[in-house]
């Protein structure tokens, strides 16, 4: 099977709501989200990703990706929609008519791991029906918040009938599987940064590193 790169972008240029601890180490500037961009034009091994649903996904990307004749996949937190920095119901219906696609990224961003039945609900299907009604398509593909999941999760998202999961756990991932590792933009990125990532072959101790850190999530709960 072939493999592809999943990258992952958080937030772009000047914040507009206050962010949660630690998340400042996943914005970019919009020169940096530039330089990504110019990198994958014309790759076909290359998937770009958006998660949590900020302003800049519409303001600062999407014009971007237009520009370059580049589709992406935004997740989207269904339960914080038109809240202060976030998506608006019509700024995902804006996306749709751009020809990006719209998956899940959960509710209100809740630990997976850590949420009941009654929450359960709410990430697993309310969330895919809310965004079913705005997109006027079916939505069961998800972003796992955090990159925390283990079996119990994965059981839920499979009788929730996800039909593609990703995560946050870097590395290459292979076409067509069900769990797809990804890696998000930093802060600190350059143009060593991406060259490393997208031109690169990662070293055999790192994929089996990698390896065995997806293999711990799977069977640990």
């Amino acid at each position: 099977m072939g493999r592809v790169i999943n990258l992952t972008v958080h937030g772009i240029g000047p914040a507009e709501r206050e962010l949660d601890p630690c998340e400042d180490g996943t914005w970019v500037s919009i020169e940096q989200f530039e330089r990504v961009l110019d990198a994958v034009v014309g790759r076909d091994d290359v998937r770009v990703t958006f998660d949590d649903g900020n302003t800049s996904d519409v303001k600062i990307a999407l014009p971007r990706l237009l520009d370059r004749g580049l589709t992406a996949e935004f997740f989207v937190l269904a339960g914080l929609l038109g809240k202060p920095g976030r998506l608006t119901p019509d700024d995902v219906r804006r996306l749709i008519g751009a020809g990006m696609r719209v998956g899940s990224h959960g509710w209100s961003h809740r630990d997976w791991r850590w949420i009941d039945d009654r929450q359960a609900e709410e990430e697993l299907t309310e969330s895919h029906r809310r965004l079913t009604e705005l997109t006027g398509q079916p939505v069961s593909r998800v972003a796992i918040p955090f990159g925390s999941y283990d079996r119990h999760v994965l059981r839920r998202l499979r009788r929730a009938g996800v039909t593609r999961a990703y995560t946050s756990d870097g590395g290459q991932a292979r076409l067509g599987t069900w769990l797809q590792p990804r890696t998000s933009l930093v802060r600190d990125l350059d143009a060593e940064w991406t060259r490393g990532l997208l031109d690169v072959p990662p070293s055999p101790v790192l994929v089996a590193r990698k390896l065995a850190g997806r293999t711990v999530k799977r069977v640990r709960g």
